[in-house]
Order: structure tokens, then C-alpha cells, then sequence
């Protein structure tokens, strides 16, 4: 798609956060709710993306995967929901098969890398994460390690970390094959290292953008890296300003990513999957909600940190539209912090576990199709 540069008229505000909730970071006391489009206008503007962006419709059949997967789980998994509340339905929704879905273990090796986002090192130990969605996905025989990248900088950076970390894996993955899946600014930096470095690419079978910041924010415009630097105050933050380059917020501004996809091309053997996180009102968190109003000035349709027309990767997949706010996505703030999920982060659950092994599960049958499909 031959997208325009986009120059927001979002103004930044006094700053209202907490430090706890210095994590909001680019958020703003902002106050009128944006316009919400019907879903027909919606639906009309994501084919129209769809199309100029050359991104094609597997929405129906992951359905029909995570809805067996959610029915086989039920209520013992965490944050369980039924389907139809986990997923948003934009129509036409196209891609199911009604083949059946295998639930068994998994028949390939691949080795899946997730890259995560802005700050992410910052207020890992905050969370205090219990791992479970790599230990859920491990019970099918699916094998899910996190890349370590600098949280505050920027993606040719986090790009080389990614390429090192691959190149220093141990023998035994040697002749693995990779999937590799970036969150928020994770997605930006996997496309950036699969570009720069072919040594690395000609490892990478899929790559998975998960709310990812694909074509920036318009929250990146008028805040600067001093703002992401407060992250270095969350108590136990383990990233500093001086370690990386501290340009990750320059790496997020629409200009910058435009840029990039103008003068650069994705590798054409690897497979592209798209993952938009899009909430309805009822399902964003109080901490997120100014982001969500503030950056519902310019597109209503958000999840909080980007707009979901800028999460698709062109020429990707797009697997779901996901209905989760941006934290939600992939941020387990309410299992480990019950005070905060009843109050500032009260819409954060969700069935992550369930969702990724229904991704894994899809891009494992996708990936197992005829070149040709």
C-alpha cells in the first residue's frame, strides 16, 4: 500500500501516570471518547487495507482451530472465554476449511523465538512472569524461548540482538527450523533483522507480528525517548539508558517505518502472519484508556497503543482479529498483581495459553500446505 505520510494532531498533556504506571508511557490525560465507526465502515476499510497491502484472509480457519482449542480446554484453562468473545468478526471473514483440528502433539521441530516489546526488559521482573504460556505450549511438544532485546532501543539494534542470539544457539538447534514472533515493537525488529542479516533469514520459516507496531504509532509523534527512559525507575528494572542506542521511540514514529518499507524488501521465502488486537470499548483496561481516547483521535479503531490497520505486515496472513487491548495481548499483568487487575488494569485477562497454542497449531498446518495454495 502506498501510504501517505501522517502527520497526527494528537497533543501530549501533563503527564498523569504513576510511576507505577510510567509503563503507560506515551499516555496523556486525554478526555473525549473517539468516535467508533460501525462495523460495515470497518470491515469496508480493513479489505481495503487487506488488498493494497496484499494480505490474505486465514481468519476463518484459525477460528475454527482456537474454537476447538478453547472447547477442549474449557474453564480449566486460564482466563478461559468463549470463542466468539476471544475473537472479533469483521465480515466477510474467509479461510475456514471445516477440516478437522488436530489436537495432538506436534509433528514438526520448530523452534519458536518471541521477541518482545518496548520496555519489555524494564518491568520483566515487575510481573514476575510464571511462564506459563511456554509451558502450556511445551505439554504438545512446541518449544517457545524469548529472545532478550533492549527495551529502549531501537529496531536495528534489537535487530543485531536478534541476529547474535539465533547465531549463538546451541548445536543441537543447529538444523532447526524457526518461527519468529514479535510483539508490539518486537514485530518491527524481526523484520528488520530477517532483512538485514540472510544468514539469519535463511533460518526463518514463519514470522508472526502480534499487535505489532508494523507501520509505528501516531503516539510516537509527539512523545521522545526521554518519556520511555521513566521505565528505568519501575522497581527492578533491568534496562538502563545507557546500555542499546535509546532511539526506540524514533524507530516507532510512522515516518521512520514508512520509510523502511520503502526502501527495503521482505525475504519472499518466509511465510508472514499477521495477529491484530482489536477491543471492543468494554474490554480496555483504566490504565489503557487514555491511550485508547488519545489515539482514538486520529482512528478510532485502536487497541490502545496502534491503530489495527497498522498492525498488518504487507503480503502477511491475516490470522485474527483478536479482542484483547494491547497489554492484554501478551502483558500478564492481572495473574501476578490482583490489586492492579481490580483497578487500573481490571480488563487484562485472557486466554493466552489457549491462543497460542491454536497460533502454533495454525501456522504448523499452514506451513505443512502446497507452495501453491
Amino acid at each position: 500500500m502506498a501510504r501517505q505520510n501522517r502527520k497526527s494532531t494528537l497533543l501530549m498533556a501533563p503527564r498523569c501516570a504513576t510511576l507505577l504506571f510510567a509503563i503507560v508511557l506515551l499516555a496523556a490525560c486525554a478526555g473525549t471518547p473517539p468516535e467508533q465507526d460501525t462495523s460495515v465502515q470497518t470491515a469496508a476499510r480493513l479489505q481495503e487495507v487487506m488488498s493494497e497491502e496484499k494480505v490474505s484472509d486465514g481468519r476463518g480457519r484459525f477460528r475454527e482451530i482456537y474454537c476447538q482449542v478453547l472447547e477442549a480446554g474449557g474453564a480449566g484453562l486460564p482466563d478461559y472465554r468463549p470463542c466468539d468473545e476471544a475473537l472479533r468478526r469483521l465480515d466477510p471473514e474467509s479461510g475456514g476449511t471445516g477440516e478437522p483440528v488436530q489436537l495432538g502433539q506436534t509433528k514438526a521441530n520448530y523452534l519458536v523465538l518471541v521477541v518482545p516489546g518496548l520496555g519489555w526488559n524494564c518491568f520483566e521482573n515487575w510481573l514476575d512472569l510464571s511462564n506459563s504460556v511456554p509451558e502450556h505450549a511445551a505439554k504438545f511438544g512446541y518449544e517457545v524461548r524469548v529472545v532478550p532485546v533492549d527495551g529502549l532501543s531501537s529496531t536495528e539494534n534489537n535487530a543485531r540482538m536478534i541476529r547474535d542470539y539465533v547465531a549463538a544457539l546451541p548445536e543441537g538447534d543447529a538444523g532447526r527450523p524457526l518461527i519468529l514472533a514479535g510483539y508490539s515493537k518486537g514485530a518491527p525488529d524481526i523484520l528488520e533483522a530477517v532483512t538485514r542479516y540472510p544468514e539469519l533469514a535463511r533460518r526463518v520459516s514463519a514470522v508472526v507480528s502480534l499487535s505489532g507496531a508494523v507501520q509505528g504509532s501516531p503516539l510516537a509523534e509527539n512523545s521522545n525517548q526521554g518519556q520511555a527512559n521513566m521505565l528505568t525507575l519501575v522497581p527492578g528494572s533491568q534496562c538502563e539508558e545507557e546500555h542499546g542506542d535509546n532511539a526506540a521511540v524514533a524507530s516507532l514514529q510512522p515516518e521512520t517505518r514508512h520509510q523502511w518499507f520503502e526502501d527495503n524488501t521482505l525475504p519472499a521465502h518466509i511465510h508472514y502472519y499477521s495477529v491484530v488486537t482489536f477491543p471492543e470499548p468494554g474490554r480496555v483496561s483504566w490504565a489503557l484508556k487514555k491511550t485508547w481516547l488519545l489515539l482514538g483521535e486520529f482512528d478510532a479503531n485502536n487497541d490502545t497503543q496502534v491503530i489495527i490497520y497498522d498492525q498488518l505486515v504487507p503480503g502477511s496472513r491475516l490470522v485474527a482479529l483478536v479482542n484483547a487491548d494491547h497489554w492484554a495481548m501478551a502483558v500478564p499483568v492481572s495473574r501476578g498483581h490482583p490489586l492492579v487487575a481490580g483497578s487500573l488494569v481490571n480488563h487484562n485477562d485472557y486466554p493466552r495459553e489457549a491462543f497460542l497454542e491454536a497460533l502454533l497449531r495454525y501456522i504448523e498446518e499452514d506451513l505443512a500446505q502446497p507452495a501453491d495454495r
